[in-house]
């Protein structure tokens, strides 16, 4: 049986943030983001430890301190996803994203959890916690943290490449480094573009801010309930993403301009985004067709 803690921390939580898994010594990984929360280090950490000992036969014991990840995972998990991922007050559920993820991740594994008391001298929870700040205060420096070795030794997903790596393996280069603010709000851009995605009223919650509002190119102004309706109803759409400008107005704020691009028109599109310990959300967009 492989036995592993698994830890997260966000310095301000939000803040930046670190996660770390830890067997011992020679198997260990860490990594975190600039801006996140402790429960998205938590279940971060188990994601990458599911992820690197898939090709385990080994059943797996997982060491936590979080309540919350543990009774996501084993109690709450299979509610949420007969829910559409909405809690039982109908909201969404929050770090929805790292969530479905660990629900594929668990698919046929032998994974059992354990809860320990964090801070109290265990030594893997110590070991994790203890890396996972680190992590966390490499960001906070603007830095990149220590990955670690990984699971058996293999390289880690986002251990920077070393000078002169260039002519490494594929594998290593396409994961040596995390998504940047601008991929990721391109990436949340896209999704709304994707008629799956439409067509969930929960991701589209999580995607849109409470706030949230649209000049459309009708000069229709749009809110959010409206749009969610309306996209729920009929989330066919064509359109690609051309992108134009991505520039941010503040840490946690960036501006999209693009081009939508359908069968015999483009309309151009700005939208504005806001980092939240969920995630990018978007708060304001606006079209106008091209002539």
């Amino acid at each position: 049986m492989i036995v592993a803690a698994a830890d997260g921390s966000a310095l301000g939580n939000p803040g930046p943030a670190g996660w770390c898994w830890f067997i011992d010594t020679d198997r260990w990984a860490a990594g975190g983001w600039a801006h996140g929360t402790n429960n998205m280090g938590e279940l971060m950490a188990v994601l990458d430890l599911l992820r690197a000992t898939a090709g385990s036969d080994e059943p797996l014991l997982v060491l936590c301190d979080s309540q919350y990840v543990i009774n996501a995972i084993t109690k709450w998990m299979a509610n949420w996803k007969r829910r559409g991922w909405k809690k039982a007050d109908g909201k969404p559920v929050l770090n929805q994203e790292l969530l479905r993820e660990l629900d594929i991740a668990m698919t046929g594994r032998t994974v059992d959890f354990q809860w320990v008391k964090g801070h109290a001298g265990h030594a893997l929870n110590e070991a994790a916690d203890e890396r996972a700040r680190a992590a966390a205060s490499a960001y906070q420096r603007g830095g990149r943290p220590d990955a670690g070795p990984g699971f058996g030794g293999e390289p880690v997903a986002g251990t920077p490449a070393p000078a002169g790596d260039a002519g490494e393996s594929e594998p290593e280069a396409l994961f040596a480094l995390e998504p940047t603010d601008t991929e990721q709000v391109v990436a949340a851009e896209r999704e709304l573009l994707d008629p799956a995605v439409r067509g969930d009223v929960g991701r589209l919650a999580a995607l849109l801010a409470p706030e949230w509002v649209e000049i459309g190119a009708s000069g229709r102004l749009w809110n959010r309930a409206d749009m969610i309706d309306a996209l729920a109803a009929d989330p066919a759409c064509d359109a690609s993403l051309e992108l134009l400008e991505a520039r941010p107005l503040g840490q946690d704020v960036m501006l999209l301009v693009w081009r939508a691009v359908e069968p015999g028109e483009s309309r151009l599109r700005s939208s504005v985004w806001r980092r939240t310990a969920s995630g990018w959300r978007q708060v304001f967009a606006q079209g106008t067709r091209e002539p």
